[in-house]
């Protein structure tokens, strides 16, 4: 009877794990033979393991990565693609994330900088951060229509408060001056508080140009807040026709 008010009482507590565990150790006769300490010690890892791995899984569906399942472990290091392992097994360790420094994933369409940014967003997420992935076009859509309206900081925080963010299709296509005002606030707020990995099809010398040139100052702005120590991944495209084409690829200007 006191058995199961305990088993009960762990239950509405949401000490689920710890209940079930109990439930197996009274049902195992070679228990009795453990001492209290230890059979309480299992009760409370078992308890502690499926709670970090209730997070981590929380943590993996709220960063909606758009590929999910990729991992470091499957990075394809063919030698075509010029991948520094070193490098990257460095990144993995999510040390840049705790310097608040970001990554620039650079290479193009179909290089595989997508499932690179998701490996390293699932390693941030077995850290324990907070993680989100989103397409730039896609944070456009959203943010635009809320600017000058009281939903606008709201909406904001989703992007500001992950301690790391990841922006896929950065800069696929130009930002008008509204778009770039946008895109700064976002930048602006992260600064020196977390990171962002941006994926893009065109060289970072190029940026400038597609958020309003050299004489922007909105350029000027975003970029002195993103390119400060950050790491840079070019990903060279995996030619399918070696022997019909020369050269590698560079990403477009």
């Amino acid at each position: 009877m006191l058995t199961n008010a305990t088993i009960d009482k762990l239950i509405e507590m949401k000490l689920t794990a710890m209940a079930d565990a109990l439930r197996i150790q009274l049902d195992d006769p070679k228990m009795n033979e453990v001492n209290f300490e230890d059979r309480f010690s299992m009760l409370v890892d078992i308890e502690y393991s499926k709670r970090k791995d209730n997070r981590l899984k929380r943590l993996i569906k709220k960063a909606e990565f758009e590929q999910p399942d990729a991992t470091i472990a499957g990075i394809n290091y063919g030698a075509g693609r010029k991948l520094n392992r070193d490098l990257i097994d460095r990144l993995s360790t999510c040390e840049y994330i705790s310097e608040y420094r970001n990554i620039f994933i650079i290479g193009a369409a179909g290089s595989g900088k997508t499932y690179l940014a998701c490996a390293f967003g699932l390693a941030a997420c077995m850290h324990y951060y907070k993680v989100r992935f989103v397409r730039l076009p896609d944070l456009l859509i959203e943010l635009m229509p809320l600017v000058g309206t009281d939903a606008f900081a709201k909406a904001l925080k989703k992007y500001t408060n992950p301690r790391l963010l990841i922006i896929d299709e950065w800069l696929l296509t130009p930002l008008d001056d509204d778009e770039a005002k946008v895109v700064f606030e976002v930048i602006h707020k992260r600064r020196k508080k977390s990171s962002t990995i941006f994926c893009s099809q065109f060289l970072d010398e190029g940026w400038y140009e597609r958020i309003g040139g050299d004489d922007n100052p909105l350029a000027d702005s975003i970029m002195d807040r993103i390119k400060y120590d950050a790491y840079k991944i070019k990903i060279q495209a995996i030619d399918p026709f070696p022997f019909h084409r020369t050269g590698a690829f560079s990403a477009p200007e």
